[in-house]
């Protein structure tokens, strides 16, 4: 077995083919490989890794740079993607030996955190991965919009293209204050602008932009269907919603994707609203995020503390750490004293993420919690939605 790298020129001759299979319809079409060849110009800064086996390539993985915020803190981030492998060449130990290479590879470049959607769950949490909270799609019936209050602002109706760098600067302003919130590199983003082709809604007060929302309508009679209802606050979102209804005697449901926790039932009176977060295996996982580097935790945001976690079974971040909070923040050092939590790194990315409670490390067996522990971890890291705007 062999592991080596390919450029972006070479993917539709070496990955096109496992990734076709993993996760398209197949036999694929001559169209599809055309599709493919030509948005492999937006995958020049990703990273990808194969695994050759007697001459023939059985597995990949990529890797693509991204920038995420973990409760304030805007940190490089490596978003792990097109994970796949030939169905005669599974099991075998591929994939793994890929992942921990493209792991190690984009932690020395630099990368603190990293995401994915796993094809298994629990296969990428003995990798590190934690679970992080699904979008939700909140589906809202016309006859309960209304155009009722006025809100200072307008919204402007554009195709994409048009109001791309208007977007895009609103997802940066974005990235610096949301937890969880991710980016892509300038040219993995651009992509975003022509496929596929979409109307934008931009909610603007006094010349800065406080919302937006990227649709297509099916038809008349049919759905608005809305991607990530983007805002600044409670005013974006008013602008925009009363934009929607405005298209209340055209389409008969608008859907929207929010963050979880996010009550869409509160947004006016009499509203009929769906909200769901479905997550099925395989097709529609829920998110994972893990920490590449203890740095991510330095520095963060944080209550009084002070605890002394050993970091198990990982060869990037293992070790014994001691983690202090001081003055609103955290120092991260090595030390050699008495643990009194044993960690895996799953379990130390679910508490920095914020989705697990320290006694969810002994629940769900991400490793031992001593009881003096529980309430200084919790001051460290007080529990958290993060939200993972990335994909397109």
């Amino acid at each position: 077995m062999k592991i080596r790298s390919v450029a972006a020129e070479e993917l539709t001759d070496t990955t096109f083919a496992l990734q076709a299979y993993a996760f398209m319809s197949s036999p694929w079409e001559e169209a599809q490989r055309e599709a493919f060849h030509k948005s492999s110009i937006y995958r020049r800064t990703a990273t990808c890794l194969v695994v050759e086996e007697a001459g023939r390539i059985v597995a990949c993985a990529e890797a693509l740079p991204m920038r995420q915020n973990l409760r304030g803190t805007v940190h490089p981030m490596a978003g792990v993607a097109s994970v796949a492998s030939h169905p005669g060449s599974r099991r075998k130990g591929h994939v793994r030996a890929l992942l921990n290479r493209l792991l190690r590879q984009m932690r020395d470049q630099g990368c603190l955190l990293s995401t994915l959607y796993p094809f298994r769950p629990s296969f990428y949490q003995r990798f590190g991965y934690v679970g992080l909270p699904r979008k939700r799609t909140a589906c809202l019936q016309t006859p309960g919009l209304r155009l009722a209050g006025e809100v200072p602002g307008t919204v402007s109706q554009l195709d994409l293209r048009d109001g791309f760098p208007e977007y895009t600067a609103l997802t940066h302003e974005l990235l610096r204050h949301w937890h969880g919130f991710a980016v892509f590199d300038e040219v993995q983003w651009a992509a975003r602008r022509e496929n596929p082709p979409q109307w934008l809604a931009l909610a603007c007060v006094d010349g800065a932009v406080v919302g937006a929302l990227t649709y297509r309508i099916t038809g008349f009679g049919g759905d608005l269907v809305g991607d990530d209802l983007l805002t600044t606050g409670p005013l974006g979102r008013a602008l925009l919603l009363q934009f929607l209804a405005r298209h209340v005697d055209q389409v008969k449901t608008v859907s929207v994707t929010v963050a979880a926790g996010e009550l869409a039932e509160l947004w006016d009176t009499d509203l009929e609203v769906t909200e769901t977060g479905r997550v099925a295996l395989p097709g529609e996982p829920a998110p994972m995020g893990r920490l590449l580097r203890m740095d991510a935790l330095d520095g963060m945001p944080c209550g009084t503390g002070d605890v002394t976690v050993q970091i198990v079974d990982d060869e990037l971040i293992g070790g014994t750490h001691r983690l202090v909070g001081e003055r609103g923040t955290m120092l991260v050092e090595q030390t050699t004293r008495r643990p009194t939590a044993v960690l895996t790194v799953a379990g130390l990315s679910g508490l920095a993420y914020g989705v697990l409670d320290p006694v969810d490390i002994n629940a769900r067996q991400l490793g031992t919690v001593d009881p003096e522990s529980l309430q200084p971890l919790r001051r460290l890291f007080p529990r958290a939605s993060p939200y993972l705007f990335s994909t397109f």
